[in-house]
């Protein structure tokens, strides 16, 4: 009988406790930015007055090690760089998230087929949310970072 009161016990501490992880880490997400080109001088636009994202949460990073985002913002993967993403993505705490800015990173943009090239960041790293343009805005690119804390605290990643 201790057995199953324990069990028991133990299923309510984590049922409670879900939600409440989920929450946590959808309001503290800390991204590491892996700047490519040009979406990662738009990038420093998210820590301005208008789009500031340390309001809802999200703090950068300087290591992977610290970090459960990763943001590639845009600019085409070369084979060289692939190696780099694919170890910021191993060094990174879990679980961890991937936000791929800009068309040249989910399509390969104006680049795409050229000899040197990653087409798609998918193919190295999987990515949870996608943020178009060329290079996309900061009200997307803050739209990307709030769509990737609703999937977390949905449990849809």
């Amino acid at each position: 009988m201790f057995d199953i009161v324990l069990a028991k016990t133990s299923e309510l501490f984590v049922a409670v406790t879900e939600p409440g992880f989920r929450w946590a880490r959808g309001n503290s997400l800390w991204p590491v930015v892996f700047g490519i080109s040009c979406c990662s001088l738009e990038m420093m636009d998210l820590g301005a007055s208008r789009t500031d994202v340390d309001r809802i949460g999200t703090f950068f990073r300087a290591t992977p090690r610290q970090c459960d985002v990763l943001i590639v913002p845009g600019g085409p993967v070369t084979l060289k760089m692939s190696h780099v993403v694919q170890r910021l993505y191993a060094e990174m705490a879990r679980p961890r998230y991937v936000i791929g800015l800009g068309a040249c990173t989910i399509s390969g943009g104006l680049f795409r087929g050229s000899y040197n090239l990653i087409d798609r960041l998918d193919s190295i790293v999987p990515v949870d949310v996608y943020v178009p343009g060329c290079p996309p805005r900061p009200e997307a690119m803050m739209d990307g970072v709030l769509q990737l804390k609703k999937l977390i605290e949905t449990k849809q990643i």
